[in-house]
């Protein structure tokens, strides 16, 4: 489905990613772990067009994407749930919602969608007409998350989703990380806590210095010695 080759990008002069290359096939759920500036929120944010590949290709569906905008990407099936959930604080929690079917024109579906994840959350709508910068940390993490599914993506990138989350409300993340899974969207997952995040994937990659050093099923990586001395604690 999504196929990553010698890709590179920089912030100015300084490259974060380089000669990067990595699957995702339709279905799975893959991780990308590694310390703090290893590359891992560059690489879903080159994916998503927000960075720009200097060098290499990235296709998506059997589609060059490398050079594709944002909307573009979001368009053909890609969705991206930041790092640091960054709802819209001063728009309603449905106003939020409604951003994330902005390219669609399936107004009627957009609408049943809509009902669907209240369902799912029904805090959200509870609290549908409330800002969205008033939700506890929590809340705000669902409701990103509802918002990328409103685009109806075909592949979803979480970018830390269980950052400064509360231990229950971190189980319940995954939990429905999961779920999405098994609704037949394929999950790309940027995750600190490596233990959950090898635990819950098909395959994983550790990223180093922009590089990919390592790659398994996260049943090989979590048995791995390197991994776990540099990840587990052990």
């Amino acid at each position: 489905m999504l196929e990553i080759r010698d890709v590179e990008c920089r912030y100015g002069r300084v490259s974060a990613v380089r000669g990067l290359s990595i699957d995702v096939n339709d279905g799975e759920l893959v991780s990308l772990i590694g310390t703090n500036g290893a590359g891992k929120t560059t690489t879903l944010k080159c994916i998503s067009g927000l960075v720009r590949a200097v060098e290499g290709r990235i296709v998506f569906d059997g589609k060059d994407i490398t050079k594709s905008t944002p909307g573009d990407i979001l368009a053909a099936g890609i969705a991206h749930c930041p790092e640091g959930r960054r709802v819209f604080p001063y728009m309603t929690v449905e106003e939020n919602l409604e951003m994330g079917s902005y390219l669609r024109r399936d107004r009627d579906r957009v609408q049943s969608d809509l009902e669907r994840l209240f369902e799912r959350f029904p805090i959200l709508k509870e609290r549908r007409r409330q800002a969205a910068g008033t939700l506890s940390g929590g809340e705000q993490q669902m409701l990103a998350i509802s918002r990328a599914l409103m685009s109806r993506p075909r592949l979803v990138m979480f970018d830390e989703p269980s950052l400064g989350l509360a231990p229950n409300i971190v189980e319940r993340t995954f939990e429905i990380i999961q779920e999405i899974r098994a609704e037949g969207v394929t999950v790309l997952m940027v995750e600190q806590n490596a233990y959950a995040a090898l635990a819950l994937c098909d395959r994983a990659y550790v990223l180093e210095s922009g590089e990919v050093v390592l790659q398994g099923s996260g049943a090989e990586l979590l048995e791995d010695p390197t991994v776990r001395a540099a990840y587990l604690g052990g």
